[in-house]
């Protein structure tokens, strides 16, 4: 009996891995390439996907509610932050964008990583908002910070102007900002420095990983 019980237990399949969800932060100065990293992160990885947000602005062309974002009254916007509903929210040229900490959470409950592209400010309050969240809550305990860096300011500046786009002015304003936002990659727990756009590819995938317990 004793004998068939253990052929039983060795002939069980393996239990398989299973990601943790992740709510992922990446922040980076203008032209350090942070865009074509996430969007190379989602395209590979079909459970990372973009954080919808909210916003008190108008839908433009075919954009769709819950699709692009979600489309509020400046009135309602207004109330959920009231009620502390936002982990992090910004008023951009007279319009309020925001983060629901219902909409991560679900999407995390789902299985799902979510990923948020922000600024250092965003970055700095959605850190803020975690820390009212019980050790345990999904949210605080699956997230993860990283910022992207240039080799130099001169390498992003020699890739601002390389672009082609952008007047004097605005290269010198996106430079000024850099700098500014460089300072706060301290407060981040990871770090890329975008050099090479493989390797920094690979460092910011192990960074996903080694969250989802995979690596």
């Amino acid at each position: 009996m004793e004998e068939g019980k253990h052929k039983l237990i060795q002939e069980q399949p393996p239990v398989a891995r299973t990601s943790r969800p992740l709510l992922i932060v990446v922040s980076a100065p203008s032209g350090c390439g942070k865009s074509t990293l996430c969007d190379r992160l989602v395209e590979e990885f079909p459970k990372i996907a973009y954080s919808v947000s909210c916003t008190t602005r108008a839908p433009r062309g075919e954009e769709q509610d819950g699709v692009e974002y979600y489309f509020l009254s400046k009135k309602e916007f207004k109330e959920r932050i009231k009620h502390g509903e936002f982990l992090e929210w910004a008023k951009v040229h007279g319009n309020y964008y925001g983060t629901l900490e219902d909409t991560v959470l679900y999407s995390m409950e789902e299985g799902r990583h979510i990923l948020l592209d922000i600024d250092v400010q965003g970055a700095a309050q959605l850190r803020k908002s975690l820390q009212k969240l019980d050790p345990r809550h999904p949210v605080r305990r699956g997230f993860t910070d990283i910022f992207v860096l240039p080799p130099s300011l001169e390498e992003l500046e020699k890739r601002l102007r390389g672009r082609g786009t952008d007047e004097e002015k605005v290269i010198q304003k996106r430079l000024e900002a850099a700098e500014d936002e460089m300072a706060y990659a301290k407060n981040y727990t990871h770090r890329i420095i975008n050099d090479d756009l493989e390797t920094a590819y690979d460092d910011l995938k192990s960074i996903i990983l080694t969250g989802m317990g995979l690596f």
